[in-house]
């Protein structure tokens, strides 16, 4: 059955409205008449949270209203997330890769981190959030402990992004840097500094994460 757009077009707008009780009224009503929690995942709720995202940039939204976005897609999630992980087994293969996802460190911003992971989980993929202000060391730990094929980072400040060199650095140091792919982005990120840091891939946006793991899985790097 195909999701029906005008609700796909409503938990958008409710999102973006930050009206919690539409939010979670419609997510309700799209997965009884059909829709996939893949499809609401990736579809209204990412396009609604980048909104929000523009319009914090823009000024017009300010730290409370992420907050309070934040926390109605968490709330949203916790009825979602089942059925992504259903949707996740019955895809198959995604489950296999490992990927280690976090926010730099002197960075707290958590939600297009957090969008990213749940947009990967969404996807099937195994993923191990290290939440925000994650110092070098710490994503270096994580590699070693969790030995996943994919390390994802993310920086809002252009005074935080820095780091992601550093841990790229510390990688090689340690001897790990050809045994995982590192994806870096958020607002302080462009193509050219992922290229200057040495980074294996930028990704502008959750969806372009999910397309660039997918490329990158497929080469099967050891």
């Amino acid at each position: 059955m195909t999701c029906d757009p005008s609700i796909m077009n409503r938990i958008k707008e409710c999102l973006i409205d930050l009206d919690e009780e539409c939010v979670l009224d419609l997510v309700e009503k799209a997965l009884d008449t059909g829709c996939s929690a893949t499809e609401l995942v990736l579809g209204p709720m990412s396009e609604a949270m980048q909104e929000i995202g523009r319009l914090y940039e823009e000024g017009e939204y300010f730290i409370a209203e992420l907050m309070d976005a934040a926390d109605i897609f968490k709330k949203a999630m916790k009825i979602l997330r089942p059925r992504l992980e259903e949707e996740a087994r019955s895809r198959g293969g995604g489950g296999r890769v490992r990927i280690v996802i976090g926010t730099v460190k002197g960075d707290i911003h958590d939600i297009g981190k957090s969008l990213v992971a749940t947009m990967l989980e969404a996807a099937g993929y195994e993923v191990i959030d290290l939440g925000v202000d994650v110092s070098p060391e710490q994503f270096v730990e994580a590699v070693k402990n969790y030995k996943p094929q994919i390390l994802a980072m993310s920086a809002l400040l252009t005074s935080t992004a820095k780091h992601m060199g550093e841990v790229i650095d510390l990688l090689a140091k340690e001897g790990l840097r050809d045994k995982v792919y590192v994806i870096v982005g958020g607002a302080a990120v462009t193509p050219d500094f992922a290229r200057e840091i040495g980074a294996d891939a930028y990704g502008g946006t959750a969806i372009d994460a999910v397309n660039i793991v997918k490329k990158l899985v497929s080469k099967d790097k050891a």
